[in-house]
């Protein structure tokens, strides 16, 4: 196996990579690592496309969508496959791995962000959701760590706390929901959805990898269709 650095940079969460692996025997692969720990790569993106698509159905017109996290893009992608979906804004803090979707470094990212449907921010999502307006978006999709029990940044437990989960209410239509993915059960984080929605859904999502069965969750608080603002 022959790896290839594409790309590196440094920010204050630390080092991001983008390598190439090309095995003797097939295809070359794109991975993304940060801070020496693989993130994903463009081999297996059955996760972030099961991600979206059980997202998506959980509302009837999910028009306006917030997908916090780029990665390398399967998320995104999957988004703008449903057409009910009239505008997709990323927020992505690392803008160094913007960049790389937008110059081609990543080489499929020119054509997904070609979609007149797109809005990619550079922002830490705490922050952007904190700023937008209130009742703008229909869901909202958190893929920005491995949920709260196996970070990768341990800055990002506060995005499982309540204040952001409240300012992620805040933003949501009545009837819209949020949609966090995490890589083990999170009762803590149920309960402070619990807390903020005054309900949870825990969803298992079964997800087939390299001819094996994982399991991943996905929690969910949903907007009240009668709720005051």
């Amino acid at each position: 196996m022959e790896y290839v650095e594409l790309a590196r940079a440094e920010s204050e969460r630390g080092e991001l990579v983008l390598r190439e692996r090309r095995p003797a025997d097939g295809p070359s692969v794109i991975e993304l690592r940060s801070n020496g720990a693989f993130v994903m790569d463009t081999l297996e993106v059955s996760t972030e496309r099961a991600l979206a698509t059980a997202a998506l159905a959980l509302v009837e017109d999910p028009k306006a969508v917030v997908v916090g996290g780029l990665g390398l893009g399967f998320t995104m992608h999957e988004v703008l496959a449903d057409s009910r979906v009239e505008t997709c804004a990323v927020v992505e803090i690392e803008e160094a791995l913007v960049g790389w979707m937008r110059d081609g470094t990543i080489p499929h990212g020119p054509a997904l962000l070609a979609d007149e449907r797109v809005r990619l921010v550079v922002a830490d999502v705490a922050v952007a959701l904190a700023e937008a307006r209130p009742a703008s978006y229909d869901l909202i999709l958190l893929d920005v760590d491995n949920g709260p029990g196996y970070l990768v940044h341990e800055r990002n437990a506060e995005l499982y706390r309540e204040p952001l989960l409240r300012a992620a209410r805040e933003t949501l239509r009545p009837g819209g929901a949020l949609a966090i993915w995490s890589a083990s059960p999170a009762p803590e984080l149920a309960d402070v959805l619990t807390g903020v929605f005054g309900q949870v859904q825990a969803q298992p999502l079964e997800v087939l990898l390299q001819g094996r069965e994982e399991h991943y969750w996905i929690y969910v608080g949903r907007a009240q269709e009668n709720a005051l603002r």
